[in-house]
């Protein structure tokens, strides 16, 4: 999916809402694991009852992982599905992969090859060589980490140099050497507030992936009011807060008239 459609589809939608999916076999609705695949139909019923209201899906890929092949193949199921199902959503593999150029080559072509997913969450602190392999593919996106929404973000991506440039801002400024906003997005934590306004200053056109809303508490008001641009070029995560509403066999229901309640908030800022 490339920028102009990303864009077409929030302006159809009237939102720029994505739901993660962090499917956790502990959480989801105990009658679902009689199912032969508990992941693969929690996360069906899920996007059914979502697609409506939200333009984009993101796998976490630690809680497919960690279930082991069974858990992989739940994951590639689930992005079958949504491309056969819901072709117009954007999908993020949330897999912060990164690493020396021949292992990352190996990497892309694992999802954007053998998973055809539009999108890829990447770690940019190895440099140039570990992020350039996954900009080989046409229509495919790198989502490069630069200022994250844990406690734990501070400790090095607002350590400053002695010019006062801070980690993350240069992250910002030196990537987009390697590609433009047509092919790079940005993790940003909704959690970082006014902190937008300074990122916006370096990366005015580009998309920005934006987790912590909802169960982190990250407000989406301050979002949209500094990390807004004339293009919307906001994708706002919500995980727990839709996936675990309801945790009896109304749970589909219950993610929807969450999903709902979020699309509405967005459509007004949009």
């Amino acid at each position: 999916m490339n920028k102009n459609e990303l864009i077409q589809n929030i302006r159809r939608k009237k939102s720029f809402l994505c739901v993660g999916l962090d499917t956790d076999l502990k959480k989801i609705p105990p009658h679902l694991l009689n199912d032969d695949d508990p992941i693969f139909a929690f996360n069906r019923a899920i996007i059914d009852a979502t697609a409506e209201y939200a333009i984009a899906y993101k796998p976490n890929l630690a809680f497919y992982e960690c279930a082991g092949a069974r858990g992989w193949l739940a994951f590639e199921k689930t992005v079958r599905y949504l491309r056969e199902h819901h072709p117009d959503t954007f999908l993020i593999a949330d897999a912060k992969r990164g690493d020396i150029g021949n292992t990352s080559a190996l990497y892309a072509r694992t999802f954007f090859e053998e998973t055809d997913v539009d999108a890829l969450t990447v770690a940019p602190y190895m440099g140039e060589d570990s992020v350039t392999p996954f900009l080989g593919y046409d229509g495919k996106w790198v989502v490069l980490l630069a200022l994250t929404s844990n406690k734990g973000s501070a400790d090095f991506q607002l350590t400053a140099s002695a010019d006062g440039e801070r980690l993350f801002e240069r992250v910002l400024r030196q990537s987009q050497e390697w590609a433009d906003d047509e092919r790079m997005m940005y993790v940003v934590g909704a959690t970082q507030g006014r902190m937008f306004e300074d990122i916006r200053r370096i990366v005015p056109r580009h998309f920005l992936l934006v987790p912590g809303v909802g169960a982190q508490g990250g407000s989406l008001d301050e979002v949209c009011r500094y990390g807004m641009n004339a293009d919307c070029g906001l994708i706002v995560n919500s995980s727990r807060a839709i996936l675990y509403a309801d945790r009896t066999e109304a749970f589909a229901t219950a993610a929807a008239r969450e999903a709902r309640a979020v699309q509405q908030q967005m459509a007004a800022y949009l």
